[in-house]
């Protein structure tokens, strides 16, 4: 038997696969598409508030954010993993019907923000290119995405639209070399808190932007597609390691990228002392490492990443909307279907109410965050219960840090509760 066909055996076998250093290859992939969130106009637009506001002072949340991204991305997974449902799909077979559809609800509504926030950002950076209205370019946004996904073309360009928009990632990176940052005070920033006057609406961008509950779902789905669970629990076993292996390796990639953006937001503008109060201007970002050429790249990749992110938050909302008919995500089925239509077209339509785009991309990112709660609690209700996870049921130390993310998340909202109240 020649290496090749030794090869093409080894990837397509399914019963009682090896867990050599090679099957790591085999579990990797599902955290890295998350990732794609971590890049989308959402997280430029609070961002670039973030650095050109306060500087360094709020790189901590984009920490803090990364760290419970990890577990809760893990225990999605973990959910996937085990009992071969997504979040949706456990939601609506364990939880009492009036519960689980108002749970739910929130998850679609969630989505649809993010949504917004995808097909906007799409249309910025296609006005930036050619000049069309924002209104015209999400219109054609949504309508390519809603072609794409129906068809399951977008799976051929998925590939190149992410390494893309992932090397416009590594470039702010690589700019960090570039440019003169006070490391003393970002370092300080990454691991002291701090709550500088009138700053909550844009941590709670930040939160909503880096932790994202239509990944959550979408973690999962992505997870149970495999149906792991099928194996037996040697399988199981090895596939929560990989996975967590997986999902750190991405969530530090996402960490350094919101970081780079921020760190070299604060050097752009906050440190010249220039308000910005639109998308457009971070391709000045840009400009240091690309020159003139940086208000293209800048526009593509905008364009490119609420593209990619678009399809991503429309599969979420498809899986979440199926998840309610006990279904799991499938474009040729009706229920599959309609959420994805209800995700793209709610976003469209409140596009055309917003007055400012770049408000209306921050405040989708602070509504994520207060749905957040939600989904953190009942996922832990969920991953908790031997009933749904058997022997796979989280430990008391998963509970108990579970439990404080999600006690951190609701605090953070009562403080954006309290910021406007008073």
């Amino acid at each position: 038997m020649n290496l090749f066909t030794r090869i093409k055996l080894y990837y397509t076998r399914r019963e009682n696969p090896g867990f050599g250093a090679l099957d790591i290859l085999k579990y990797i992939g599902p955290g890295l598409l998350v990732t794609v969130g971590f890049i989308d106009p959402g997280n430029w637009a609070s961002n670039l508030s973030a650095g050109s506001q306060y500087g360094y002072a709020l790189l901590w949340m984009v920490t803090l954010s990364t760290l419970m991204l990890i577990f809760l991305q893990h225990n999605s997974a973990h959910l996937g993993i085990a009992t071969g449902l997504c979040l949706s799909e456990a939601a609506t077979e364990h939880m009492r019907p009036r519960v689980s559809r108002l749970f739910l609800a929130s998850a679609m509504a969630a989505t649809v923000s993010t949504a917004l926030a995808e097909i906007l950002g799409a249309a910025i950076g296609l006005n930036m290119i050619t000049g069309i209205p924002i209104g015209a370019g999400a219109l054609l946004t949504t309508g390519l995405v809603i072609y794409l996904v129906f068809s399951n073309n977008y799976r051929r360009i998925e590939k190149y639209i992410i390494g893309f928009v992932s090397l416009i990632g590594i470039s702010f990176i690589f700019e960090m070399s570039i440019i003169h940052i006070h490391w003393g005070e970002a370092v300080r920033g990454w691991f002291v808190p701090s709550f500088p006057g009138g700053s909550i609406p844009v941590i709670m961008s930040v939160l909503g932007a880096v932790v994202m509950p239509h990944n959550i779902y979408l973690h999962s789905e992505i997870i149970q597609s495999r149906q792991w669970n099928l194996e037996d629990k040697d399988v199981i076993k090895k596939q929560l390691k990989y996975e967590m292996t997986d999902t750190i390796f991405a969530m530090i990639v996402g960490w350094m990228i919101n970081s780079a953006m921020i760190i070299v937001a604060a050097s752009a503008f906050y440190h010249n002392h220039v308000q910005v109060n639109e998308l457009q201007q971070a391709q000045l970002t840009l400009k240091p490492l690309l020159g003139n050429a940086s208000s293209l790249v800048f526009a593509v990749a905008l364009l490119l990443a609420g593209f990619s992110s678009s399809i991503t938050a429309s599969m979420a909302g498809g899986s979440i909307f199926a998840g309610i008919f006990r279904e799991p995500f499938n474009i040729a089925d009706r229920h599959s279907r309609t959420g994805v239509l209800i995700t793209l077209i709610a976003g469209l339509l409140i596009i055309f109410m917003l007055k400012n785009p770049f408000t209306g991309l921050i405040w989708s990112q602070i509504i994520l965050s207060i749905q957040l709660p939600w989904t953190v609690f009942g996922l832990l209700y969920l991953t908790s219960s031997r009933k749904v996870m058997g022997e796979f049921s989280n430990t008391v130390s998963d509970r108990i840090i579970l439990y404080f993310i999600a006690m951190v998340v609701s605090a953070l909202n009562i403080m954006l509760l309290w910021s406007f109240v008073f």
